[in-house]
């Protein structure tokens, strides 16, 4: 019995997160921590309601495409490297992999990325109530992505074809603030509801925002450290006027300020932690005797250029 695996990265949102709901660009770095799905044939009940939700979208989408689909029942298995709920995509990866896994178990054929990218966007909505579609497009196509949502049936995926410099990369960590009690829908929410209340005030720190995430860009293609290090700092203060950023995580920043200038990656967080920072240092070392004597979970920042792939099919049993 044959097992189909498709494994999915996750993601670094270096500029532009809540921004993107409404039209603004967002620059983004698949990451190279990776999520895998499998999926084979066996008489099982899953009661899984997530994964049943996700064989049913891509069901839906072979139905309009005229493609007979025979029920088959099936066995999964989930391994993960992105640590959950902490702003990494780990639902996205989750939603790339599996579309991209049930798409061939039902018709034994492999599909275009994009088709696996338009599915898995109807499927993050499931987490996320109003993505705006990066997430799964950067787990989906990997490396470096400037993305902008116009309509919902209109988005500008441009891959990039340049990367983030070495200098700039290898100074560059995951610091932990604690995961957040809110979703990433929920934050969302919140930013909308501001945005009600105080429409051209949120309106100016958007466009502060992609000012700011068109800046980011300018430095990565010139490899200008001082420049990126900068819109770091900026997008982090526009987050924090959107308010988006924990007390915790301010604190956290401002104990690494020693260390470097660091913001929050995601949908943020208000009451507990923002999920995790992305920090630029110059003292990579005292960075990590601190993290490790605080007791404080990091990683090294390492970019994804594959995004979605197959792996090689095994034998089940």
């Amino acid at each position: 019995m044959k097992k189909i695996i498709y494994s999915a990265p996750g993601k670094v949102i270096f500029s532009g997160e809540h921004a993107v709901v409404y039209g603004k660009p967002a620059l983004v770095s698949a990451l190279d921590m990776r999520l895998k799905f499998s999926i084979w044939e066996e008489r099982k009940k899953v009661n899984d309601e997530i994964v049943s939700m996700i064989a049913k979208k891509v069901q839906e989408y072979l139905k309009k495409q005229q493609v007979t689909v025979t029920e088959k029942k099936f066995n999964y298995k989930i391994e993960s490297e992105i640590p959950i709920k902490q702003r990494l995509g780990s639902s996205a990866a989750f939603c790339v992999a599996a579309v991209a896994a049930f798409l061939e178990f039902y018709t034994g054929r492999e599909f275009a990325k994009e088709t696996i990218n338009n599915i898995a966007y109807q499927c993050e909505k499931y987490f996320h109530k109003n993505p705006s579609g990066v997430d799964v497009s950067v787990s989906c196509f990997g490396g470096l992505i400037f993305y902008r949502k116009e309509f919902e049936f209109l988005k500008n995926i441009s891959a990039l074809n340049f990367k983030i410099p070495k200098k700039i990369e290898n100074n560059l960590y995951l610091i932990d603030s604690g995961k957040p009690t809110e979703s990433t829908g929920e934050m969302v929410e919140a930013v909308g509801k501001f945005y009600n209340q105080k429409p051209q005030f949120v309106e100016e720190v958007l466009n502060d925002i992609e000012k700011t995430t068109k800046r980011m860009v300018v430095s990565i293609i010139k490899e200008d450290v001082d420049f990126f290090a900068k819109s770091i700092v900026d997008n982090q203060v526009l987050l924090e006027m959107l308010g988006v950023v924990s007390k915790k995580a301010k604190s956290l920043l401002k104990e690494l300020e020693t260390y470097g200038v660091g913001k929050v990656i995601g949908g943020g967080g208000k009451e507990r932690g923002s999920g995790y920072l992305v920090l630029y240092t110059t003292k990579k070392n005292d960075l990590e005797k601190y993290l490790s004597n605080q007791n404080i979970n990091f990683y090294k920042f390492q970019q994804d250029f594959k995004g979605l792939q197959r792996a090689t099919s095994n034998l089940v049993g």
